[in-house]
């Protein structure tokens, strides 16, 4: 049980309680384009890119130029997305891959929309996509390696955790004080038992204020690692 309150506590983007359906959200995304990333690639009328360059040219202006803009729709979609606001945040992150198609935190929010949903395989796609315009990118290596913790949940299989905390430890080579990087690797380190990396990563995120550390997983450390 201590393991599955620990995982659960480590995944609450696929714990979000969206306000629609995956099925629903799909068939609403075949006749509205702003709900498939890129667009869905369709070719738009004159209405449509007029329409497009409006939004750009006024988000442009208000932020300074179009890659602050693109930061802060990302923002704004993961704000929606938190709400359980799927199709908002979609929309959002629709904005910023157009305000900047080479931001790859467009490809981020795209990701956690379908991890949100469950959908695994194809929020894993969003994600390398994203890390193909910045395989430095410590957000994306550190959500990529969540997923494979979740498959590891739901397969079983060590393989999965293994590829988890390679990611995860190529996201800590990256941004050594992204917190939500240090708790989930030694949490990982936790489910294979191994309590020297638990302890020393989850010491290392509360030496930078613990904010990502999960209610409970303290008293599982200590119990299992007598932290």
């Amino acid at each position: 049980m201590k393991y599955i309150l620990v995982l659960v506590a480590l995944l609450p983007i696929s714990a979000i309680a969206q306000q629609i359906s995956y099925s629903q959200f799909q068939q609403d995304a075949k006749t509205k384009i702003n709900l498939r990333p890129e667009y869905g690639n369709v070719k738009k009328d004159q209405d449509q890119i007029a329409d497009d360059q409006k939004f750009i040219n006024e988000e442009t202006k208000q932020s300074g130029d179009r890659r602050k803009a693109s930061a802060e729709m990302v923002k704004l979609g993961f704000d929606y997305l938190y709400r359980g606001d799927l199709e908002t945040a979609m929309k959002r992150f629709n904005q910023a891959w157009l305000l900047d198609p080479k931001n790859e935190d467009a490809y981020w929010g795209y990701g956690a929309v379908y991890f949100t949903f469950g959908d695994t395989e194809e929020a894993l796609n969003q994600f390398k996509k994203g890390l193909s315009i910045n395989p430095s990118s410590s957000n994306i290596l550190t959500d990529e390696a969540t997923i494979y913790m979740s498959l590891y949940q739901n397969k079983h299989d060590l393989a999965y955790m293994d590829k988890a905390i390679a990611l995860f430890i190529e996201s800590y080579k990256i941004d050594p004080k992204n917190q939500n990087t240090l708790f989930k690797l030694s949490a990982a380190y936790f489910y294979k038992q191994d309590c020297t990396n638990a302890v020393k990563y989850y010491k290392e995120c509360m030496l930078l204020g613990g904010k990502s550390i999960s209610p409970g997983y303290a008293d599982a450390l200590k119990k299992q690692c007598g932290l």
